[in-house]
């Protein structure tokens, strides 16, 4: 999304619109926005206007603060703001598009939904 972002990433969520999949909530704003430059604000504040937006609510805490204790008990630490995006994920049954490794193994230990770039969008099957 970034002007000189990765193109990876650009192509993804280009997929994800164009298949109008794209869903944003709170903190995945946070998670773009807080760490854009001056420069890119407006630009990248945007995109989150012509996306559907998916309030985040007080049962999602509680499914988040679950799921933390769960991850923990099993020896993964990962950070409040991707527990959230993930317990959402997983409550709404749809795929989340991150490069960060802690979905990868919230994935393994749950069977969240990855979107993976490519044609059709593959995803890994829930087993």
């Amino acid at each position: 999304l970034r002007r000189n972002g990765d193109l990876r990433v650009k192509l993804a969520v280009e997929g994800l619109l164009d298949a109008y999949e794209a869903q944003w909530c709170t903190p995945i704003r946070l998670e773009v926005l807080g760490g854009a430059r001056k420069e890119e604000r407006a630009r990248l504040g945007h995109w989150f206007s012509v996306i559907p937006y998916r309030p985040v609510r007080e049962e999602d805490g509680e499914r988040a603060i679950s799921l933390a204790w769960r991850l923990r008990d099993e020896g993964l630490t990962v950070p409040w703001l991707d527990v959230l995006i993930a317990a959402v994920a997983l409550h709404d049954q749809v795929r989340v598009y991150a490069l960060d490794a802690y979905f990868q193994e919230i994935s393994k230990r749950t069977g969240l939904m990855l979107y993976e770039p490519g044609y059709g969008g593959r995803y890994q099957e829930q087993t």
